[in-house]
């Protein structure tokens, strides 16, 4: 009962999304069910932080990953504090819980000339959905939108020079995008009249007029990275990483970066600049003199 009240508050209330709460949801009651094998019939309520390291260990021991345990630590850290704040409890037996020390990922990405050639060079096929195809691939790479955000788009979010992006927490912000964005956003809008669909309220749709739905841009996306790189992950979030990646390297500051990717923190965006290092470090062994031993 007080796990499906939390879910019920960070979803009505705190506005996450689906998939968080379902998150929230996975972690919340693997925690539930090791409860009750381990201490049958102790109560959310009367968990100890003993039994939180217990669990902590017990999910080490069966392989979960640090990343994927400081994930589930998180989420019931944060439904330990919803209950001190309804005063079911007087203190969060999470709160002095120490996290497993997670390795940083660099960030997938693509290379910029790699970027060019999949915008220029590569075959999108013909009719409606090649002209919207396109502009997903180059409004990804623009903008550094997610794909949750760039699915949410409604028609009077695209806007002259800018485009209205809500994101996590139904936060707004405002990204500009320059001509050549500008020129495929109308090339697009002829093709949704042509097609009957230019009364659609979402402003990337189906030929039927209905919304894409995330299985189809994930498609979209992995099958168009394919024809142009090789990596092992070729997901919308790696257009995000170039975006980020492109943007530092051409000069643009860390703050203004954070902020048109939509990031709560300069922490999360900090992680671009191993980006840019690494491309620094490959330049400068590619370019600096070899001396002959």
């Amino acid at each position: 009962m007080l796990i499906e009240s939390f879910l019920r508050y960070i979803r009505y209330e705190k506005n996450l999304s689906t998939h968080t709460v379902l998150s929230y949801k996975g972690d919340l009651f693997q925690f539930k069910t090791f409860l009750e094998k381990s201490t049958p019939g102790r109560s959310p309520k009367e968990v100890t932080p003993e039994q939180v390291r217990e669990w902590i260990a017990s999910l080490s021991e069966e392989g979960i990953t640090a990343r994927s345990i400081c994930r589930k630590v998180s989420s019931l850290r944060a439904f330990y504090r919803y209950l001190v704040e309804q005063s079911v409890i007087e203190e969060s037996p999470v709160k002095n819980i120490r996290m497993p020390k997670v390795r940083k990922k660099i960030p997938v990405y693509l290379r910029q000339d790699s970027m060019d050639e999949l915008l220029d060079d590569v075959s999108y096929g013909e009719g409606f959905e090649s002209v919207r195809d396109r502009l997903i691939m180059a409004m990804f790479y623009n903008t550094g939108m997610r794909r949750a955000e760039l699915m949410g788009l409604k028609e009077s979010d695209v806007r002259d020079g800018e485009i209205k992006v809500t994101g996590k927490r139904n936060k707004q912000r405002l990204i500009p995008y320059g001509e050549e964005l500008s020129r495929m956003i109308a090339d697009y809008r002829v093709a949704r009249r042509d097609a009957g669909v230019a009364g659609a309220e979402s402003f990337f749709v189906r030929r039927s007029g209905e919304p894409l739905y995330p299985q189809l841009i994930y498609r979209l996306v992995n099958r168009t990275l394919s024809k142009v790189c090789t990596l092992e992950k070729k997901s919308p979030h790696v257009l995000r990483h170039t975006f980020a990646s492109v943007m530092l390297n051409n000069g643009a500051g860390l703050n203004s970066v954070k902020e048109l990717l939509g990031h709560h923190s300069l922490a999360s965006t900090e992680v671009y600049t191993h980006i840019t290092f690494e491309e620094l470090k490959q330049n400068y062994n590619q370019a600096f003199p070899k001396r002959k031993p």
